[in-house]
């Protein structure tokens, strides 16, 4: 594959993962969305149907990583480097667009979700503020925590990820994606509650980035305080799955 073809791949790819997954935290959180308060498992299944279209798209161009912490545990496993800096700028870049896409998707329920005149309802992340929207907020903020969460739920992610690779016939039958998409979901449902599972650090960042610029009324901050731990977490994750990954098949 060339730096061109990775590039696209990965772009596309991110932008329609980040488009799905921020779209269903969208419309699970905002205001005046029909889907409003419709719960986790919305979430979570949205983010693993993300990891489908995105993937699936992809794959043909890039394969489909979507995530840094994806290519880094390859690069970990197989020693292969050279094209890791395509894939991750690609990530990054697709990641932001997703989420301008998201924006523009919801635009008028991003301008009337406002509080209501007197009202002391929302915070940050609440009904207005709209940074969960875009970007993983911890439920309770401790850093260790948080940090160790985001590695389990990285290596739950990517060492299976990097095993499915040996199992023949998933590739060739075109099965993989859609059981890495179910592996997404159960990600969500079972790890999902202490920090959101950023487990990709282009899915938090990029989407982080837009919302600092994004006019939304009343959004709220970006939390730059805790944004290095949806990264660092993740990419620690990778690299130990790919040296377990190596160590151990």
């Amino acid at each position: 594959m060339s730096n061109g073809d990775i590039f696209v791949g990965e772009v596309i790819g991110t932008a329609i993962l980040i488009l799905f997954g921020a779209g269903v935290c969208a419309a699970v959180t905002l205001r005046h969305s029909k889907a409003r308060n419709s719960g986790w498992a919305v979430i979570a299944f949205g983010w693993g149907f993300g990891v489908l279209a995105g993937a699936y798209t992809a794959a043909p161009l890039s394969g489909g990583h979507l995530n840094p912490a994806v290519t880094l545990g390859i690069a970990v496993d197989t020693g292969e480097w050279g094209k890791v800096w395509v894939y991750v700028l690609g990530q990054l870049v697709g990641a932001m667009t997703g989420a301008v896409l998201c924006y523009l998707a919801y635009f008028a329920q991003f301008r009337a979700n406002v509080r209501a005149p007197g009202s002391t309802e929302g915070t940050a992340d609440g009904p207005v503020g709209t940074l969960g929207v875009f970007a993983t907020v911890p439920e309770i903020r401790h850093p260790v925590a948080n940090l160790v969460t985001e590695i389990i739920a990285t290596v739950g992610l990517v060492l299976p990820v990097l095993a499915f690779g040996l199992t023949e016939g998933l590739g060739e039958s075109g099965t993989l994606v859609l059981i890495v998409s179910l592996l997404v979901v159960g990600i969500g449902l079972s790890l999902g509650g202490p920090t959101g599972y950023a487990v990709n650090p282009a899915r938090d960042l990029g989407p982080r980035i837009v919302h600092t610029f994004l006019p939304i009324p009343n959004k709220g901050g970006s939390d730059w305080g805790y944004a290095w731990i949806p990264v660092a977490g993740p990419l620690i994750g990778g690299a130990l799955a790919g040296l377990l990954r190596n160590a151990a098949f």
